[in-house]
């Protein structure tokens, strides 16, 4: 049940697009301060907080360390990770992680390995009771996690807390179509100051008011044809802060989970590498280990080399998937600490305390994105992205997991502190033109949508995937164009859509992902180009620029046409 369920006309201090880990987060640090607005285009748990399986990684054992955490970080990142962004995030992890325990997230305890204890805000913050898993690309076991099911543990939990929270409203069904920019007189400073938002039970498109807004959108794995993401992965925070003027970092850097469930009927079931921290094995179809042959950490390399590595065996072989095996553990083992893939499953017909998991790598998060330094700030004034639509410095060229999460929370926390040292001397802005619909007619052809939707996905998959080379880039890059104009005048003639919105927005992220893997003339991490298979002596970061970066579609496409 939520506290808002319209917006016609609605002001607040802080508008936070999102629902997930980083919103509610911020939220909360928030309410106190701040009369807030988290806006969620769906159901609020359809964002990819809540499927994620494995956990938070923080330093917690005696025999581990910081900058040991940092030194993994860095070489998961290959080059790429900005150290004094790594550890900040890493040296704040501690504070972030007693906040959520007294927030009630029930992790799981080593007096209770495979169990979740529920807690509340007055319990004692003893750290060194949560139970440490370990996943590739860590040298110690440091992922504190709630069985398997973190990202569902975590969110329910903040979702309570901001439900109760009298000065937070949660209001779901609503979609954001654009940023609202205004000049000031500061210059060329530009800062935000609303967005223009779809209501989808009313089918209207409604203005919110607000001196703060916080893009919190998620990834854009939904571009690809297969993911772990849920639907709502469509890159919309990317997308608009693209089109308000905001740079772009780092978008050729999408990391591939080596592990999603090979089923038919089981849709982006992703299978946590937390079985591989726990000796899980791959499998060829004939029970054959290989990933020895790929890197010296076998399973537990970092993913971009685990999810290459089974990409080339099943290119090699010709077979639709490989094989994920743990049945040497103890059936109880499994049961206690894989309760939701065992049980999952299972209802596919897999008993994975007897048999293999079929698994496929599959697209999963997006390490590139809006730039922000470490509390979350963009180029655009009042303007911030904290979670995965943003770009930290923090991931490199391959994130690391578990780091996501954490990154999170680290960046929520700053971006309450400055906002909360400014909000004073922010006034709502006097006046903003309604939406205006009068040239636009309901449309009688929703194919288009649909069909380019699945074009666009699949050119993604097979042109611009796990292993790529020019040849490709540019075919999949005319292929967007084509599909840019279509989409554009589509969007022009008629009124918006949830699904019109997300693909006009997917198009855009694609052909970001598209530039920016032909600017990388070598291999790194996530981005394995086969005509550029070395590696630079020197690592430089990839940023897009509004205005100065040479993209093929019509500029009308990046440009907010709002009034």
């Amino acid at each position: 049940m939520t506290k808002s369920t319209t917006v016609t006309d609605q002001a607040f201090d802080i508008l936070i697009i999102g629902s997930g880990a980083a919103g509610l987060t911020l939220a909360l640090r928030a309410a106190d301060f701040a009369q807030v607005a988290v806006l969620s285009k769906g159901d609020l748990n359809q964002g990819a907080t809540f499927y994620a399986q494995g956990g938070i990684a923080t330093v917690l054992d005696a025999e581990d360390s910081i900058a040991s955490h940092v030194e993994d970080t860095l070489t998961a990142g290959v080059g790429l990770c900005d150290r004094d962004t790594v550890e900040y995030m890493l040296e704040n992890s501690a504070e972030t992680i007693t906040w959520l325990i007294q927030q009630g997230v029930p992790f799981t305890t080593n007096a209770g390995a495979g169990k979740s204890r529920e807690r509340t805000a007055t319990d004692p913050c003893d750290l060194s009771s949560l139970h440490l898993t370990q996943e590739g690309g860590h040298s110690h076991r440091r992922i504190i996690h709630a069985t398997d099911a973190t990202g569902k543990a975590v969110f329910e939990t903040l979702q309570a807390r901001a439900q109760a929270h009298p000065n937070i409203h949660l209001i779901e069904a609503c979609t954001a179509v654009d940023l609202v920019i205004q000049p000031t007189s500061q210059g060329n400073r530009r800062i935000c100051v609303g967005s223009y938002v779809l209501n989808q039970r009313s089918n209207n498109i409604e203005l919110i008011k607000s001196r703060f807004v916080v893009l919190a959108t998620g990834g854009a794995s939904k571009a690809y044809l297969y993911t772990t993401n849920p639907d709502g992965a469509s890159g919309d925070g990317i997308a608009m802060a693209w089109r308000a003027g905001c740079r772009i970092g780092n978008m050729e850097f999408n990391q591939f989970h080596p592990t999603c469930l090979f089923h038919p009927h089981a849709k982006s079931f992703l299978i946590t590498e937390a079985l591989r921290g726990e000796g899980a094995k791959l499998e060829l179809p004939d029970g054959s280990h290989f990933m020895a042959k790929f890197d010296a950490r076998a399973e537990l390399a970092p993913r971009d080399i685990v999810a290459r590595a089974i990409d080339h065996e099943m290119k090699r072989l010709g077979c639709d998937c490989v094989f994920l095996n743990i049945s040497h553990r103890s059936e109880q083992f499994l049961k206690t600490h894989f309760p939701t893939i065992y049980s999952r499953c299972l209802e596919f017909g897999i008993d994975i305390t007897r048999q293999r998991i079929p698994v496929v790598p599959a697209a999963h998060y997006t390490c590139g994105g809006i730039v922000v330094n470490r509390r979350g700030e963009t180029d655009i004034g009042n303007l911030y992205a904290i979670g995965e639509t943003s770009f930290t410095g923090l991931h490199g060229a391959n994130r690391m997991a578990s780091n996501s999460l954490l990154e999170c929370f680290v960046v929520a926390f700053g971006a309450a502190r400055d906002i909360e040292s400014k909000i004073e001397g922010a006034p709502f802005a006097d006046h903003i033109a309604p939406w205006d619909a009068s040239r636009v007619t309901d449309s009688d052809d929703e194919i288009l949508i649909s069909h380019n939707w699945d074009e666009l996905r699949r050119c993604m998959w097979d042109f611009v995937g796990i292993v790529r080379n020019d040849t490709r880039l540019h075919r999949a890059q005319r292929r967007i164009e084509l599909l840019q104009q279509e989409i554009q005048q589509y969007y022009r003639e008629h009124r918006v859509s949830n699904d019109l919105l997300e693909l006009r927005n997917l198009v855009l992220v694609a052909e970001l992902i598209i530039t920016s893997a032909l600017q990388r003339k070598e291999s790194r991490g996530l981005h394995f180009n086969l005509d550029y298979p070395q590696m630079d002596a020197v690592a430089t970061n990839t940023i897009l620029s509004p205005g100065k970066t040479s993209l093929k579609a019509r500029a009308s496409l990046y440009y907010s046409e709002v009034p």
